[in-house]
């Protein structure tokens, strides 16, 4: 009986974990292949560093000798960047592997050339560890689309600055106390950047904008803003007024004319977001047949992004369809800037032609669930 041969390009804190779930599940994956599902090869930068951790496969810093593995069936990434993993993932397409990959980076600036090269070449590129770790959201929206017109997504798409905003809130933490804790939790890089200016969430905004639309907006039009500016006195002011302060991801489609924005915004407790706390991720899909639906769970962590590459693993036995969304839609120009503001007064007004709170001088967006209420 042949087995289903993987080559695992990265071995850190996801990719490492990945190579334990194959091992550790694989009744469930020789159940579901009927052979047997093993790591025959791993690529790393550094060989010496991960000796003593890859003992049973071949492991390299070529990626040459990777793709020289016979009958080589699947490549999951579980790296960081653009390059080189898009030429690899190039080149394991042209060697006809399937694809598996968490790099939402990578997917949101050269997925649609990566789907492109893989429908050509007749094999499956998986991506659900791209957008909210373990959290089903590309499998969700793919069967979604059948049918449905997704109107309106509204998301908390990364951990790590959900953490923060949760420490603060809870504990009355400044920000700076909050990353430490979250950089201690190892929620957090030493480098942070990604995460709390809004990168991390704002790729993950795009790769769905490429499976609702089949198109981006250009990406210096879309609102981006992180969570830095979030002080303790905002996050008192909010909570004064039972509300709280979310990092959000938002595509919205009115009637072909798409907005994207993501941005610390004010959610009333009626707000389905409102209550995801702690490193959990959430999506708030509205279809125009399903109405709203909401997906939550852990966004962050070794184990749940490998929860979902190797459910995508399994998915590969499925002959899924991948259906063509293409459609008369433009993206419209981003908002003009709303400074960050503290809010003592709680008081909504009209800015810009949108609902925010104000005070002082400085404002928030207040979420469009939210804006019934603060008008009524």
């Amino acid at each position: 009986m042949t087995a289903v041969k993987i080559g695992l390009i990265g071995y850190g804190t996801v990719g490492s974990a990945v190579g334990r779930t194959i091992r550790s599940h694989q009744e469930n994956l020789q159940a579901i292949f009927g052979k047997e599902v093993h790591v025959a090869g791993v690529l790393v930068r550094e060989k010496q560093k991960y000796a003593q951790q890859v003992t049973d496969a071949l492991l390299t810093d070529d990626a040459a000798e990777l793709f020289s593995i016979s009958d080589l069936d699947v490549i999951i990434e579980a790296s960081v960047g653009i390059e080189p993993a898009f030429s690899y993932l190039t080149e394991a397409i042209q060697h006809g592997c399937h694809i598996i990959t968490a790099n939402k980076e990578l997917i949101a600036s050269r997925g649609a050339e990566l789907k492109q090269l893989a429908k050509d070449k007749g094999v499956r590129l998986e991506y659900e560890a791209a957008v909210a770790g373990g959290v089903p959201v590309i499998g969700t929206l793919k069967q979604l689309l059948h049918i449905n017109h997704v109107v309106k997504v509204e998301a908390i798409l990364n951990g790590t600055s959900n953490f923060i905003l949760t420490e603060m809130s809870d504990k009355g933490l400044p920000f700076g106390e909050a990353l430490r804790l979250a950089q201690e939790a190892g929620f957090a890089e030493a480098d942070p950047a990604n995460d709390v200016d809004g990168w991390d969430a704002f790729y993950k905004l795009m790769v769905l904008s490429d499976l609702l639309f089949e198109a981006q907006p250009d990406w210096g039009k879309v609102t981006r803003r992180g969570i830095r500016s979030v002080s303790s006195q905002d996050i008192r002011a909010a909570a004064e007024q039972g509300w709280k302060i979310k990092h959000v991801a938002t595509l919205e489609n009115a009637g072909g004319e798409v907005t994207a924005s993501v941005e610390p915004v004010i959610l009333t407790a009626g707000h389905p977001l409102y209550s995801v706390d702690g490193v959990d991720n959430a999506v708030c899909v509205e279809g125009d047949l399903v109405g709203k639906l909401k997906l939550q769970g852990p966004g962050a962590g070794a184990l749940p992004t490998a929860s979902a590459i190797v459910e995508d693993l399994a998915n590969l036995v499925h002959q899924r369809k991948e259906i063509s969304v293409k459609r008369e839609i433009k993206f419209t120009e981003k908002r003009e800037a709303v400074p960050y503001v503290h809010l003592p007064s709680g008081e909504a007004v009209l800015l810009h032609g949108e609902n925010v709170v104000a005070s002082d001088g400085r404002y928030y967006r207040l979420a469009a669930r939210a804006q019934a209420k603060a008008e009524a």
